[in-house]
């Protein structure tokens, strides 16, 4: 509104993080977005994101470089996994070539075409490649311009490369592209008539049927203090009954609750972005009592009996849906027995979970599975012995290991 009344342009931050795989795939498409919408792009190079936002670096890595391969796969993109991170040295060769492409002060075609020539050598580990394009601004200006990013990106309330920032809101990766699309459609500012979105990520169907007779194990890694498990819980349960899988839920203690930091920044954006799928999602959220500490703690030992009753996957949604979307405190008794009553739990069986302390033990050998998985956070997935997945927004990696493991065939909607 104020850019409006102003009559100021309309700008679109984008933060680039050169050895990250998602930061990659953004390139790709933002000079579409470029095309389709009156904006101006700023790009910004940006180091990694501090321990505290990504405390477990190296299966992060891992994860981010075999995920981007399967997301690019799957939209059109390009992304080849080499197995590794970058040669650090590339990588301050890449910061240097881009810090002054992005500065303007290289005599290069276009500073996204640029980023994207960079970012093919790097995770090619092609120096040749790289020096063929000039060493760019000296190592000490690299530095402060990635600085300079940095202190950007902080003070506008983010922490992670390959994001996007419009006029207070944030968008993380390709997944979050359509989510800024329709707000620069909102605004005014598509310059053609609106078609589909630039990048079309796959979503959950149930469009197909078993045909082999196989059960799959469905495990479903979730915290109750995860939002993005709240997300998720739904649709893991429809995907369950879709292809007659039997559900296996895996809780875990929340991060926090494990001695893992979890920086304001990080939380403020995790919880923004909820909302904003949520809607996407059709679910409620917004009226939330934290369930940290002992609620989540009466909640998992409560959860850990309901799984032994055969009830689990109903008190499981109904918890998530109590603490996150109606305003019920789970560490009351009054709200856990209201949470457990939708689920067909009485309160003599939450008494009777709340004195058994053998969910700490469930919680631990769960968390120890995820992490040999090479995993670290919720929700992720795992079907029979396929790799596992992470995040709600992967759930259609899920299905379709659903159906190649049943042998699923489409079936037709009428």
């Amino acid at each position: 509104m104020q850019r409006r009344i102003r009559g100021g342009e309309a700008v679109v931050h984008y933060f680039h993080q050169v050895d990250d795989p998602y930061s990659h795939l953004m390139l790709q498409i933002l000079p579409a977005l470029a095309t389709n919408y009156e904006i101006r792009l700023a790009p910004h190079l940006v180091p990694p994101p501090v321990d505290a936002a990504a405390p477990d670096r190296g299966r992060l890595e891992s994860w981010s470089r075999r995920d981007a391969g399967s997301l690019a796969e799957a939209t059109g993109l390009v992304f080849a996994d080499p197995g590794q991170q970058p040669d650090p040295s590339l990588t301050s060769l890449a910061n240097r070539v881009l810090a002054a492409t992005f500065q303007g002060e290289a005599p290069l075609e276009s500073p996204l075409n640029t980023a994207t020539t960079v970012g093919d050598a790097l995770w090619r580990n092609d120096q040749a490649a790289l020096a063929r394009l000039g060493i760019g601004a000296a190592a000490e200006q690299a530095t402060a311009i990635l600085a300079a990013g940095s202190a950007k990106r902080a003070r506008l309330g983010h922490y992670l490369g390959a994001t996007l920032y419009f006029e207070g809101e944030w968008y993380w990766g390709v997944d979050r592209l359509s989510h800024l699309e329709q707000r620069l459609r909102s605004a005014g500012l598509a310059r053609t008539a609106e078609g589909p979105w630039i990048v079309q990520v796959p979503r959950v169907e149930c469009r197909h049927r078993p045909t082999n007779g196989h059960r799959p194990e469905l495990h479903f890694f979730c915290s109750l203090r995860s939002p993005y498990t709240y997300l998720a819980v739904a649709r893991v349960l429809e995907l369950a009954r879709c292809y007659d899988a039997r559900l296996l839920l895996r809780f875990v203690l929340p991060m926090v609750m494990r001695g893992l930091p979890v920086p304001r920044d990080k939380r403020l954006y995790i919880l923004r972005d909820s909302k904003r799928e949520a809607e996407f999602l059709g679910l409620p959220f917004g009226r939330i009592v934290d369930p940290v500490g002992a609620p989540t703690e009466c909640g998992l030992a409560v959860l850990h009996r309901a799984i032994e009753a055969g009830e689990g996957p109903q008190f499981l949604e109904s918890f998530m849906r109590g603490v996150w979307a109606e305003g019920l405190d789970a560490g009351s008794n009054a709200g856990l027995r209201a949470i457990a009553g939708r689920a067909r739990l009485d309160a003599a069986f939450v008494k009777a979970a709340l004195s058994d302390t053998h969910w700490r033990e469930v919680a631990r050998a769960n968390r120890e599975e995820m992490l040999a998985l090479g995993l670290w956070g919720v929700p992720s997935f795992r079907v029979d012995c396929n790799p596992a997945r992470w995040g709600q927004d992967r759930l259609w990696q899920v299905e379709r290991d659903l159906i190649a493991t049943t042998q699923a065939k489409p079936v037709n909607r009428t």
